[in-house]
């Protein structure tokens, strides 16, 4: 097995489209670059936020195998394999195996609402095809179900690759339950850019962020201050982030933060797939006036430039 530790800043990324609709394959060779540029500690395509519930298998693949080819081993890739289906999980594991990446992401069986023997059997089946680092993701407000603590022990102990669980449940105390049962053997990722400062403050080691799609450096500082102690220098970074963290999700995500990202001309359009659809014109002015906001907010603190 690849001992991988994953820490530090990760972007969940978005995936460009072109005004047809189709995979913008410049545009996101150029993504890639630009957030290893930016410092982010490692990339995460195909998951919610590249909109892999509606990319079909071979557009999935693509994205997967342009984000590992890109990035060329500069920052450790993990690839979003999720899906309510087992066999189908196994299959994009696999293939993100067979491609380079260094990782998968699995969430739990979304509307099937397995029991917990059923999420357990989930990750095991996973598990045993694969000798890379797998990442539960517990994310209850979009798959309905949790994986409880004792779900996630009994993983760890019988799964050598389990070590990661990205945590977007809202519950700070889930980071203390975690550590305080499992310690070093489980490394916490916060699932939520707003809580990734108290998450860190209660054992966490980094996020998978949707904010650090338009900010890499930035997300990436606070995480870095954050981890070494350097709490005020990581809350300046939170506050001025803020408003961001608070907005890109006033829709369903990734639809904030295309419409932010074609707005920082980083993408061609702001396309999402059905039954997304572009953000009506009353929220498009929030989250463009919070975007705006947290510029200015970044130039005029004792931070790094503005992105």
């Amino acid at each position: 097995m690849i001992n991988t530790r994953f820490t530090g800043s990760i972007t969940a990324m978005a995936t460009p489209f072109d005004a047809d609709g189709s995979l913008s394959v410049p545009s996101l060779k150029a993504f890639v670059n630009r957030q290893i540029e930016g410092g982010i500690n490692g990339l995460l395509p195909m998951g919610t936020t590249g909109e892999s519930p509606t990319l079909n298998h071979e557009e999935h693949g693509e994205v997967v195998e342009i984000v590992v080819n890109e990035a060329d081993g500069r920052v450790p890739v993990i690839a979003g394999a999720g899906s309510n289906s087992t066999r189908e999980a196994i299959a994009m594991t696999r293939h993100a195996d067979q491609a380079g990446a260094d990782g998968t992401l699995h969430v739990t069986g979304y509307y099937n609402k397995p029991t917990q023997e059923g999420i357990f059997q989930h990750f095991s089946a996973i598990a045993q095809e694969t000798d890379k680092p797998i990442v539960l993701y517990s994310i209850p407000g979009r798959c309905i179900v949790d994986i409880s603590l004792a779900t996630v022990e009994q993983l760890v102990a019988r799964h050598p690759n389990i070590r990661h669980i990205k945590e977007s449940g809202g519950q700070v105390s889930r980071v203390d339950e975690l550590k305080q049962t499992l310690g070093d053997d489980i490394t916490v990722l916060s699932g939520d850019d707003g809580l990734t400062l108290p998450f860190i403050a209660s054992g966490a080691e980094g996020v998978i962020s949707v904010a650090s799609n338009l900010f890499p450096t930035e997300i990436t500082e606070l995480v870095k201050s954050a981890l070494s102690g350097d709490l005020k220098t990581a809350s300046d970074f939170h506050r001025s982030l803020y408003p961001l963290f608070r907005d890109l999700f006033i829709e369903p995500s990734p639809v904030p933060v295309k419409a932010c990202l074609k707005k920082l001309g980083f993408f061609p359009t702001d396309r999402v797939r059905l039954p997304l659809c572009e953000m009506g014109q009353d929220n498009l002015a929030v989250v463009l006036d919070s975007l705006q906001q947290v510029r200015e907010n970044l130039k005029t603190a004792d931070t790094v430039p503005a992105t």
